[in-house]
């Protein structure tokens, strides 16, 4: 306990780590959850926006870090190629609008990135998970990308995505629809 100006200063402990409840676990032929969620350049984006095409939904863990980073840019620098395909591309995570609008700036990045911060999308796709770091477990987002079609079916999920060759797998699926 610490006194301050007379007054009486208790450091709160540290609460209990909340118990993760099970993560949802879609599917191929599920309908996709819908999401509102804010923009890099703070505007309202759901899944009703993309109605009508294929949506790239990918969700990545932390901007600016080095597999985001090349998720992402792999992603900006296939995005033709995916629009020839008749899909959107959004990417999400945890992060700011501000972080998002400066990863974006300097990646180039083409395309929107959502901000969840209150995890709503995020547990609703089931990607915010226990993970654990030498040894650590703590909560965080398991990098997944789920494709969904114009009208709102999950049509592939990608779980634990890895970053190296995705894109081309995303492009494969897209391909396999059509």
């Amino acid at each position: 306990m610490a006194v301050a100006a007379g007054k009486t200063k208790v450091k709160a402990a540290a609460p209990a780590a909340a118990k993760a409840s099970a993560p949802v676990e879609l599917a191929a032929g599920d309908k996709a959850p819908p999401f509102a969620l804010l923009d890099d350049a703070g505007r309202r984006v759901s899944l009703k926006d993309f109605a009508g095409k294929a949506l790239v939904l990918y969700f990545y863990p932390k901007d600016s870090t080095p597999g985001c980073t090349q998720e992402s840019c792999d992603f900006r620098d296939n995005l033709n190629r995916l629009k020839s395909a008749g899909a959107a591309v959004v990417g999400v995570s945890a992060d700011s609008v501000e972080s998002h609008k400066r990863f974006k700036e300097k990646q180039g990045l083409n395309f929107p990135l959502l901000s969840d911060p209150d995890h709503e999308a995020l547990e609703a796709y089931g990607v915010w998970r226990e993970k654990s770091l030498y040894g650590r477990k703590f909560m965080g987002i398991v990098r997944s990308t789920f494709l969904i079609d114009g009208k709102g079916k999950i049509l592939k999920v990608f779980p634990k995505v890895s970053v190296k060759g995705h894109v081309d797998e995303v492009l494969a699926a897209l391909r396999e629809r059509a």
